[in-house]
């Protein structure tokens, strides 16, 4: 007995349906003539040819169906479109909710529209929205200047006019849209629920997102992760230049996510150009790779060249052909051609630019190619354009081959060629630095999918902290009122997560700070210990390399006289005496919450310059030990670890454990505000904090982390009725291969139930989406056997309170209670969330799954369609 059930999309409950907001099969314009917008929304939707029904209620306008009101439409609309006076939106929202239309859009300014979300239930999308385009049904709800054409590419913006721009430059490149969305000012509806749509809408090929403002940060990256599986998704946030941490936070979060950040219009629209037109490769071992290794080929020698140039200020590798590959080229190309990379094609050659590109990107040694064609005399362009598409359609579509991408040169006589190429499919640019930004989006986009893929747990240390001594800690320092912790305090906590002090004392007295100096072994470090001076070295709160009693009293009386005067009412803890580190590696770990995405890390280049020259990178946390690799390796300071001359290699294993401690600490007490580490000192055998510092949040707040841990306490064992075991575990991405092998060995019978549709293998994009997935509102239990999986089962959120669930056993483990025990543990885990149902829809042919949920509970009923029954159960 198979025991499977499929997801539908569907709501058990009434009000808001994300399907009424992005495909409508009716729409209601409520507009005052006396707004400029209204005519302009009026005048799309007429002309958009939409394939449902187009009513204006209210006042008349051409091509729309007019209505006196809303009660006297034939049918509720699904979607309002309100282009009215602030004043009016509230008591519309209330006529929409009392004749059933739960979703909107709000072009203009509408104060408060939060709160006339929330009391109506409608869902708005606003205030200051663009509108939604839906080019396939012909849907033009929007403040665009022009009629967006169909296709793949979806754009969620803020801006209207860089709506406007975005689609003027779509149109010149021949691109069409699945979906424009205007955010407006993410009022009420926002970026989550857009995603949403587009991670389930298989006529989305790639997504661009124009960000400025998120409101729920595990909402945002939850749904940028699921759609970022299957598809490209890339970012822009203008207006946030130099806005140092807040801006890299964004980036950190973007990469979590799957997402591509760029900077700007044009890098915006040469993303688009590329992820839109060309699939990663599949090739083994591509998603984890740096995948940033571009051959060049050119029907010129000074085209390659630049863009040889463009390949190495971007950050990239040119790709080094063997000696084998060159012996291929040189039998399969005519003489003359430049045997390396870039490759230069002779003179009158431009033609064969299609046949060296297809032999590059056949080489495992090689990413990406850019392929760059120069006007030159005597040759028909049209041909080696021709040649080029065909070779492109070959390698770019996600095959085992590289993809291509061309550089078509010149306006006058290339435009043509151009626009040709765009129209097949080809990522196709005006110059050969544009066509290798685009391989390096590819190289970043591999990489960013390769983070978004990590699944940290709560637990990431190898060794257990000492929490207890963390939290006594942290509970004297609230008892005396204070949120900053003295450096004593500080070094304390960040040895309990195995970032280890330099050997230290703290003392009351300076004659206590002599016997310290004394047992610790000259020379010393004198600090001043007080939880009110952060940067102690400002103020001459330091005093390094004391080698006796007379210089260590010395510095104490120089430290009093210097803050008397910048502090003269400040009373310090006591003496921090520490042993006067050897020299080594200055780095500095941070710890900070940002209002948008909450806990963040740094690491970079330590000491008292670094906060003047910044190199750092950040994290969200958890972090694991491959995220803090990453995240050293994006620094500028990486390259000095390795050693040089006469400076010794210093253990990026060490620091990735030492960021991870870091990680684990705010994981487990979010009190933590801020932390700073600077600097921790390392040598090729070991590291030492030298000074650190933390900053507790007032009391009542706490950090929330945009990225949950990896739910590893759910892991339980199951034994069988026969004896035989297995760890019922969440589900995570190192499964997809089983997965895969898992739905190849069930019966084709048990699929077809599972699926819907009588399927052999899952593609690899079903596979990522069944495996990588956002445990805040999804869940999927596999139940591991070895290398081996015995079953899934699955339950999504719907958004409605309620969750739906799937479930698939493997013939051999029928019977003996495993389906019986995962669908308890999908219970479990829906009432600690606190939902009140669990529903599915199951084939009314499928006997023995409707035998097993009655059995269990469910009640069940017939749908529209007569072949599927809705199952459910209340909790």
């Amino acid at each position: 007995m198979a025991l499977p059930v499929t997801f539908s999309g569907r709501s058990l409950a009434p009000g808001f349906q994300d399907t009424h907001l992005f495909a409508p099969r009716r729409v209601a314009l409520l507009a005052d003539p006396a707004i400029p917008a209204s005519a302009v929304l009026a005048r799309n939707l007429a002309a958009g040819g939409f394939r449902g029904a187009l009513h204006a209620v209210g006042a008349a306008w051409p091509g729309l169906e007019h209505a006196p009101d809303l009660a006297a439409l034939p049918e509720a609309p699904h979607l309002a479109v309100l282009s009215l006076a602030p004043e009016a939106i509230g008591p519309a929202m209330d006529a929409l909710a009392a004749r059933g239309c739960f979703a909107a859009v709000v072009p203009g300014p509408a104060p408060g529209l939060a709160a006339h979300c929330a009391r109506t239930g409608v869902r708005a999308m606003g205030e200051h929205s663009f509108g939604i385009c839906v080019p396939p049904l012909g849907l033009n709800a929007s403040l665009s200047h022009m009629a967006p054409r169909p296709g793949r590419l979806a754009l969620l913006c803020q801006s209207p006019a860089l709506a406007r721009a975005v689609i003027d430059w779509a149109e010149g490149e021949a691109v069409g849209f699945s979906l424009i969305a205007g955010i407006g000012t993410n009022a009420d509806y926002g970026f989550a629920g857009g995603l949403d749509w587009l991670a389930r809408d298989a006529a989305t090929g790639a997504v661009l997102l124009d960000l400025r403002r998120i409101k729920n940060r595990r909402m945002f990256i939850s749904a940028a992760r699921a759609t970022a599986r299957t598809r490209p998704v890339v970012a822009q946030r203008p207006g946030h230049a130099g806005r140092d941490v807040a801006d890299a936070v964004m980036g950190a979060a973007l990469r979590r996510a799957g997402v591509l950040r760029v900077q700007g219009l044009e890098d915006l629209l040469s993303a688009a150009e590329t992820l839109g037109r060309v699939k990663p490769s599949l090739r083994p071992g591509a998603e984890g790779a740096r995948g940033d290794r571009i051959a060049v080929v050119s029907n010129g020698l000074g085209p390659g060249q630049m863009a040889a140039d463009a390949v190495l200020r971007g950050g990239g590798r040119l790709a080094v052909i063997p000696a084998e590959a060159r012996t291929l080229l040189d039998l399969a190309l005519p003489e003359n051609w430049s045997g390396d990379n870039p490759l230069a094609l002779p003179a009158g050659q431009g033609h064969r630019l299609a046949e060296a590109a297809s032999l590059l990107s056949a080489l495992s040694e090689v990413d990406s190619v850019v392929a760059i064609h120069a006007p030159a005399p005597d040759e028909d362009p049209n041909i080696a354009a021709a040649a080029l598409a065909a070779a492109a359609a070959a390698t770019g579509k996600g095959g085992r081959a590289a993809p291509v991408l061309a550089a078509w040169l010149g306006q006058a006589s290339a435009g043509a060629q151009r626009r040709a190429l765009a129209e097949r499919g080809v990522a196709v640019f005006t110059t050969p630095e544009a066509a290798v930004q685009g391989a390096l989006h590819l190289a970043q986009h591999r990489r960013n999918r390769a983070a978004a893929a990590e699944l940290p747990p709560a637990e990431v240390l190898e060794v257990t902290p000492d929490r207890a001594r963390v939290a006594a800690i942290f509970a004297l320092a609230r008892t005396e009122d204070r949120l900053r912790l003295d450096e004593a305090e500080s070094l304390a906590v960040f040895a309990a997560y195995g970032l280890p002090a330099i050997p230290h004392r703290a003392v009351p007295t300076l004659e206590a700070a002599v016997e310290a100096a004394t047992q610790l072994g000259w020379p010393v470090v004198l600090k001043v210990l007080s939880d009110s001076l952060p940067a102690k070295t400002e103020v001459g709160g330091v005093a390094l390399d004391l080698r006796d009693a007379g210089a260590l009293r010395a510095a104490a009386a120089a430290m009093k006289s210097a803050l008397a005067a910048f502090h003269p009412g400040l009373r310090p803890r006591g003496w921090m005496v520490q042993r006067q580190a050897a020299p080594g590696r200055e780095l500095r770990l941070r710890l900070g919450d940002d209002p948008m995405f909450g806990p963040w890390i740094g690491f970079g280049r330590g000491g008292t310059a670094a906060s003047i020259e910044a190199d750092e990178s950040h994290d969200l946390p958890p972090v694991n030990r491959a995220l803090a690799l990453a995240m050293i390796g994006r620094t500028r300071v990486s390259r000095l670890l390795d050693g040089w001359r006469d400076h010794p290699p210093v253990s990026r294993e060490g620091l990735a454990e030492a960021l991870v401690g870091l990680s684990q600490l705010v994981v487990d007490f979010p009190e933590v505000a801020g932390a700073v580490i600077n600097p921790l000192r390392a040598w090729p055998d070991g590291m030492a904090v030298l000074d650190a510092g933390i900053t507790l949040h007032p009391p009542g707040e706490a950090g929330f982390l945009a990225i949950p841990p990896y739910p590893a306490s759910l892991a339980q064992p199951f034994t069988a009725k026969d004896g035989r075991s297995v760890l019922v575990r969440p589900i995570r991405p190192e499964d997809a291969e089983a997965v895969g092998a898992f739905v190849r060995r069930v019966p084709a019978e048990d699929v077809r139930y599972r699926f819907f549709n009588p399927l052999r293998e899952l593609p690899p994009a079903q596979l990522v989406r069944l495996t990588q997935i956002d445990y805040d509102r999804e869940m999927a239990f596999a139940a591991v056997a070895g290398d081996s999986i015995a079953g899934t089962a699955r339950l999504v959120l719907d958004g409605q309170g309620g969750g739906e669930f799937a479930l698939l056993i493997d013939a051999a483990w029928k019977r003996g209670g495993l389906a019986r025990h995962m669908m308890g543990r999908l219970v479990d885990w829906a009432r600690a969330r606190g939902l009140r149902r669990i529903h599915g829809q199951v084939l009314a042919e499928n006997a023995g799954m409707l035998r097993f949920v009655q059995a269990i509970g469910f009640a069940t009923r017939r749908t529209d369609d007569h072949e599927i029954l809705e199952a459910w159960l209340e909790l």
